[in-house]
């Protein structure tokens, strides 16, 4: 908001070329600030910001920023301004510039870093994609067991700054074993001749080089940390993940599933960054998936045109019957798809699951169902009365019970398959979120076409069929 308040006086500053001014407009900025400005600038113009802002400002800046707008900002800088960003940037932030970059662009910035930061960036680009080893950062501060409060608050300003984080302190052995994690106010209220051994409990959590991203965001939101460590297969440390990585993970996830809850596959790169025939080619499948989908309607429908025809009046219910049973299981599917992402629901909580969705099914059936047979009474009791005509013909009492009958039926389905078919995935080693609301709807438009004539069958038989 500041910035765009400002944005005039910031294109007058870079109009003038009055880079002094310019330079200590942003000296006080907080670097998300900053980043924000810079966004809302043409590129040539988020170049001129760039160069003139103080070099340990301008790296922070830098780790603010997306992907793209990283990019260009690397194409624009001359190469010295380059090696001081990348050289300067957290570890973690770096590596998820490196391995969004073509790999000859990352050989050719990895080969600008020095010798211990190109150490530190192939070790972590040599993780597993999408491992929690690509995430982490080796800047961190590690103590012995046998060291001193005041040690350690002595080792914490010689080196802190270096550090990721200080809210949590790691304790290690000779080898480099993780023994502990202490917060940081735990060593702050000791005396400083008490040893670090005193207050160690054993008592940490830590993540794995090879987790995947997402268990690492579940280990997170249930132990409510802002920093984990990482150790290899021998225990010992070798880096830390922290919070605000935990949330882009979170997000990037989130968003995945919400693509595939539209009824596609998910996008690996931002809407705009994609090409126009991969957005298609992303759509495409599933369009043609579920119109197949809806041929099996049509073809359900062909079964019943002897019944259709002789009581046409039934397809004007049939719209509304077939969307209560989608809506209810794209309302199930995405309850428990979410509940799963949140580790609320294991596959062994679905006879639970299904137990519930039988009684919620039931209720919202009857309550839909009562809505639909009344609606039925009501316009006809008003064509009779004010027309003098039967809108739905002599049998609407009739008509009434199988809409409502119906409607039950087909809601307790749609609320039944919606809340199984994300566990039958799960158990298959599939995706949930592939059970999407439109799939899910277009699976309940099928059986909800036969749902609602076989019960017309049933009710109207010798009346009007």
């Amino acid at each position: 908001m500041v910035g765009r308040i400002l944005q005039p006086e910031i294109k007058s500053l870079i109009d003038s070329r009055n880079f002094g001014a310019l330079r200590e407009l942003f000296s006080d900025w907080p670097p998300a600030d900053v980043a924000e400005v810079i966004l809302d600038m043409p590129e040539h113009e988020q170049v001129i910001i760039f160069r003139v802002l103080p070099h340990d400002l301008a790296a922070d800046v830098f780790e603010y920023l997306e992907i793209d707008p990283q990019q260009q900002l690397l194409r624009g800088m001359a190469q010295e301004q380059v090696v001081g960003i990348l050289n300067e940037m957290s570890p973690d932030d770096r590596t998820a510039l490196l391995e969004e970059l073509p790999s000859a662009a990352a050989r050719q910035l990895i080969r600008l870093l020095t010798p211990e930061e190109r150490r530190v960036a192939q070790a972590l680009l040599g993780y597993p994609e999408e491992s929690v080893g690509r995430l982490m950062t080796p800047d961190f501060i590690a103590v012995h067991a046998d060291w001193t409060i005041r040690e350690v608050l002595d080792y914490v300003r010689e080196h802190g700054e270096d550090s990721e984080t200080l809210n949590v302190i790691y304790v290690v052995d000779d080898r480099g074993k993780l023994l502990d994690d202490l917060r940081i106010r735990e060593i702050l209220v000791q005396p400083l001749e008490a040893k670090v051994n005193d207050i160690v409990d054993g008592n940490f959590v830590t993540l794995s080089v090879t987790d995947p991203e997402e268990a690492a965001v579940n280990v997170f939101r249930k132990y409510d940390r802002t920093a984990l460590p990482v150790t290899d297969s021998n225990g010992v440390l070798v880096g830390i993940v922290t919070i605000d990585d935990m949330l882009d993970v979170a997000e990037e996830e989130a968003t995945e599933d919400i693509q595939k809850f539209g009824g596609m596959q998910a996008l690996e790169e931002p809407y705009l960054r994609l090409p126009l025939l991969n957005v298609v080619w992303k759509r495409a499948p599933w369009l043609a998936v579920l119109l197949l989908g809806e041929m099996l309607t049509a073809t359900a429908m062909a079964y019943y045109q002897t019944e259709i025809a002789k009581a046409l009046v039934l397809t004007v219910f049939l719209p509304m019957i077939i969307s209560s049973g989608g809506n209810s299981g794209s309302q199930a599917s995405t309850l428990i798809i979410r509940a799963m992402a949140l580790g609320e629901v294991t596959l062994r909580d679905w006879w639970r699951v299904m137990r519930r969705e039988i009684q919620t099914g039931l209720l919202l059936g009857l309550m839909l169902g009562t809505i639909g047979a009344i609606r039925v009474v009501l316009w006809s009791l008003i064509g009779q009365q004010y027309f003098h005509r039967d809108v739905y013909g002599p049998h609407w009492a009739l008509i009434a019970l199988t809409v409502g009958i119906a409607l039950v039926g087909v809601v307790l389905w749609g609320s039944l398959s919606g809340s199984m078919l994300p566990f039958a995935l799960r158990r298959c080693g599939l995706d949930p979120a592939t059970s999407s609301a439109p799939f899910v709807a277009t699976l309940v438009d099928v059986t909800g076409v036969i749902i609602y004539f076989t019960i017309a069958l049933f009710f109207l038989s010798g009346t009007m069929l």
